[in-house]
């Protein structure tokens, strides 16, 4: 018997009200009453715990998790992927870049190159961006129709829909940082050796577009809610991103039924 599909009890939405989401009014910055070095500590907690929750995963192949990473450049995406989910297991751990669309990406629908990527049951998948790009810069720079745009935002929910019925957990983190906060982390992009191969001339004409941007996504968290739910994490603190996603992915794993399988009882000849 095919395993139930899952409910969304497990979306853990931070976007109540998707459609009065305006970023500019979202602090991109930890609570001030939040101890950097006690939430540290409960990060690496949380990391040890996520660990355990994933063999449980990959041994009952019953479910998988997909974690969609957005933001713009220099939001954290690369130092959340490094920091929270190193300790995985490389064997049910998968993470892709989804990066300018190759011709033969290009020659198929916009979902093809995703659906590709997605987990198998039993696997965590991250995604360092994701199919929202095909809504974001084309929306950004005029490449699509209004229409168009809506009838992407329509797929995107069928096919969010569609992984959720067949057992996977869909977590959606927007990395949200202030534009200050970007500017910095670019300029010192500039200047540090160990940062500058991630610079390109392109991350200032996007950064020069910050408001398109920033209008883009309220749209998006508008348009694309229903089935999985959107967390806006406040990321100009990295050590709080990291305890905010680390917390969440946990809290989701622990919702759902997680148990090893029984061991197959092998009858012998006599």
């Amino acid at each position: 018997m095919p395993a139930e599909p899952l409910k969304t009890f497990y979306t853990l939405a931070a976007t109540k009200h998707p459609d009065m989401i305006i970023l500019d009014k979202i602090s991109t910055k930890a609570p001030k009453e939040a101890d950097k070095k006690k939430f540290k500590k409960e990060t690496e907690k949380y990391i040890a715990r996520m660990i355990e929750l994933q063999n449980i995963l990959y041994a009952q192949s019953k479910y998988s998790l997909l974690i969609i990473a957005q933001g713009l450049d220099a939001a954290g995406k690369d130092g959340l992927i490094k920091g929270v989910f190193s300790g995985m297991n490389p064997s049910g751990c998968r993470v892709h870049s989804f990066k300018v669309p190759t011709a033969e990406e290009a020659a198929h629908d916009f979902l093809w190159r995703v659906h590709a990527q997605t987990p198998p049951k039993g696997f965590v998948q991250i995604f360092n961006r994701s199919h929202y790009e095909d809504v974001l810069s084309p929306k950004v720079n005029g490449l699509i129709s209004k229409s168009d745009c809506q009838r992407r935002y329509e797929h995107i929910n069928s096919f969010e829909k569609l992984l959720i019925e067949n057992n996977t957990v869909i977590l959606k983190f927007y990395l949200h940082i202030s534009h200050k906060e970007q500017l910095k982390r670019l300029d010192e992009r500039l200047s540090d050796p160990a940062k500058s191969w991630k610079y390109s001339n392109s991350d200032i004409t996007v950064s020069a577009q910050w408001d398109s941007y920033m209008k883009a996504y309220e749209d998006i968290f508008k348009h694309c809610n229903s089935s999985a739910g959107w967390h806006i994490v406040p990321s100009d603190h990295n050590w709080y991103k990291d305890y905010y996603v680390a917390k969440t992915i946990v809290e989701a794993m622990e919702a759902l039924d997680l148990k090893y399988p029984k061991h197959a009882i092998v009858q012998t000849a006599k």
